[in-house]
């Protein structure tokens, strides 16, 4: 992409997963997803499954909420 977007027009693949190099985002915000979910999978491409994992056992830790309401996550 050369740090653009670009327009297409056909199939792409569906899920993203490491290692997945993101050429043009730099952070992302998100939710804390359910373990073992395909949504798990790209923020570890994101991020890295390390460091995504620690996030999480931190967040579990606190008593974050999960799931589409519940609390976020800002990746730089």
């Amino acid at each position: 992409a050369d740090g653009h977007l670009n327009a297409f027009d056909g199939w792409t693949n569906k899920f993203i997963h490491p290692p997945y190099d993101f050429s043009i985002a730099n952070c992302m915000i998100t939710n804390f997803h359910t373990p073992k979910s395909t949504l798990i999978m790209m923020i570890s491409a994101f991020a890295g499954h390390d460091l995504t994992m620690k996030a999480y056992h931190e967040a579990v830790k606190e008593g974050y909420k999960f799931y589409s309401y519940g609390d976020a996550m800002l990746i730089l």
